[in-house]
């Protein structure tokens, strides 16, 4: 498998690990959301504990306001996140 290809097996797996906690297996509920955020992207997104900001993430990643988040949902935040430590290298250089 290709680095690519591992990358987007992980995501798979850490997506399912955390919405398989619940009923519904295909999405995230705002528990299962927090805790992925807090145990998956630590440091990276520091106010992870902050009620209020895991509120605002959740509101802007549920797209479609099922009040869930689901895979397509979850690769947004991951790609935005991605998107701004790849510019952050980049300036550092």
């Amino acid at each position: 498998m290709s680095d690519i290809q591992q990358a987007m097996a992980l995501l798979i797996t850490a997506f399912t690990k955390y919405a398989s906690k619940e009923d519904d297996k295909d999405t995230l509920n705002k528990e299962e959301l927090k805790e992925l955020l807090q145990n998956e992207f630590g440091d990276l997104l520091c106010k992870a504990n902050d009620k209020a900001a895991i509120d605002r993430i959740f509101k802007d990643l549920d797209t479609n306001k099922s009040n869930s988040v689901d895979f397509s949902e979850f690769v947004n935040l991951v790609c935005c996140v991605t998107q701004m430590c790849h510019e952050y290298f980049i300036c550092k250089k």
